[in-house]
């Protein structure tokens, strides 16, 4: 797992198999953005088996059959989809492709897990709606930043166990580290990656709605800016937004692509969470100057205060949830209400957000 670079985050969990070898069989394609490595991760060591991988970039494909041998390279997109065998496809393709390629692998009767952001129009957000509804698949996402931290996996179990009392308000911080010169030209793109708060802000939106326990919220304001890439006019280097639950909660967060070069990993993603009876702060990459690595997580309520290492202690319970799920149509890693929830309003935020000059 790359720590410089967070479109290679792929973090590796201890094996945690929830069905037997060949019981659960899925494909991936669409190579184009690193975190499909995440995805499959996850996936394998739930105990789900890999057997195809397409893309047309055979650099890609040679890459990921370096990683995962297992994998057989199919010809086309049509050979996973014609496999009677495969009951999941996961894919990171370019953003703004995702959608359709959703769509397409949902109405040849599959489930589709694609890396975030999985929308970039509200447009395609409705298509794809109208097409769960039709086919009964599910459009899973990969909101890595809470599905595939431990420290993150943690918090909720806290909050679900009323550690904090009732959660008020959350703050996120998402800097990540640009790395123009490493990037495909479609980064730069908008109309390809989405913008930076419907892009990196959607894992943001995806945890407030899921800390607070909220189904619903509103957009109170955001605003976007380039501030420092004249190179890359298209590019959003910064975006921040406030959100305002059902419930009462609330939400700020910011994103950026501000992470200096002496930073040790590439982002210093944290979150702060704020409830009635105590509050959490998880520190998820990196714990500023000292050698503890990332995974920490700072409890204070009335048992006093609480430091956590969870590296390697709590796992990713997603992934076996999700394959469980795909098997038994139920919903508890993640509801397709959620899901969509998340998206919408990040598309909201990027759509309605100020342009600072």
């Amino acid at each position: 797992m790359s720590k410089q670079d967070g479109m290679n985050y792929a973090p590796k969990g201890k094996p945690n198999p929830v069905v037997k070898e060949g019981e659960f069989i899925f494909a991936a394609a669409a190579l184009d953005h690193g975190h499909i490595y995440g995805q499959c991760n996850g996936l394998v060591e739930a105990g789900a088996t890999l057997k195809w991988v397409y893309d047309p970039d055979q650099a890609k494909v040679d890459a990921f059959l370096e990683a995962f041998p297992q994998a057989k390279q199919a010809s086309s997109l049509e050979e996973i989809l014609n496999d009677q065998e495969v009951q999941l496809v996961a894919a990171a393709a370019i953003p703004s492709k995702r959608s359709a390629l959703g769509n397409r692998v949902m109405k040849a009767g599959k489930d589709y897990f694609t890396d975030k952001t999985p929308f970039t129009t509200l447009e395609q957000l409705e298509e794809t709606k109208k097409v769960v509804a039709e086919t009964g698949q599910k459009y899973m996402v990969y909101y890595s930043e809470r599905l595939h931290v431990e420290s993150a996996v943690f918090a909720g179990q806290l909050i679900e166990q009323g550690a904090i009392g009732r959660v008020l308000q959350v703050t996120g911080f998402g800097p990540h580290r640009l790395n123009a010169p490493g990037r495909p030209d479609w980064f730069f793109e908008k109309e390809k990656y989405g913008g930076i708060l419907a892009d990196i802000g959607s894992h943001q939106i995806e945890q407030f709605l899921f800390f607070t326990g909220n189904a619903e919220a509103e957009v109170a304001h955001s605003k976007v800016a380039n501030y420092n890439n004249p190179d890359y006019p298209e590019l959003e280097d910064y975006g921040d937004a406030t959100l305002v639950g059902a419930n009462g909660a609330t939400q700020f967060f910011r994103v950026d692509w501000f992470t200096p070069d002496g930073l040790s990993t590439w982002g210093d993603g944290r979150t702060f969470i704020t409830g009635t009876e105590g509050f959490i702060e998880i520190r998820k990459y990196v714990d500023l100057a000292t050698d503890k690595g990332g995974n920490q997580l700072y409890l204070v309520n009335e048992n006093g205060e609480q430091h956590f290492n969870l590296q390697g202690k709590v796992g990713f319970p997603f992934f076996g949830e999700l394959i469980k799920d795909c098997i038994h149509r139920t919903e508890n890693a993640m509801t397709q209400d959620h899901t969509f929830k998340a998206a919408e309003l990040c598309l909201i935020a990027q759509d309605k957000a100020v342009k600072v000059e």
